[in-house]
């Protein structure tokens, strides 16, 4: 199925999802291939939960055995949170939104989306 046209949808329904964020690339949102859906990704924060040093973060849209990143490396200040999206992104299906931090359990993440279908 295809994913719908967001003029003329039946429902959209707000969500947000977190993730303590590992050493390798790990989903924090998947749009599942086949889901009839479309995922808006609105804001994505990430804090740096370590009160004494600077790590990293990347971000990248997983499609079609490709990453694609949206950020690469992006530093996150001690005991600070990073708004790392300016504008919203459209997750298609079969689309994840994966995190990578350079050190394992040192950055936390949330994000605001809507399941549009």
């Amino acid at each position: 199925m295809a994913a719908p046209n967001i003029v003329n949808v039946a429902t959209i329904t707000g969500k947000t999802a977190v993730l303590v964020v590992s050493a390798s690339a790990t989903a924090i949102v998947t749009n599942s291939s086949g889901s009839g859906k479309v995922l808006k990704i609105n804001s994505l924060y990430c804090s740096n939960v370590d009160a004494s040093s600077v790590y990293s973060v990347t971000i990248d849209i997983f499609r079609s055995s490709i990453a694609y990143r949206i950020g690469y490396l992006i530093p996150v200040p001690v005991s600070a949170t990073l708004d790392l999206l300016r504008r919203p992104v459209y997750l298609e299906e079969g689309d994840t939104l994966r995190l990578t931090g350079s050190v394992a359990n040192k950055i936390e993440a949330i994000c605001s989306y809507e399941d549009i279908s």
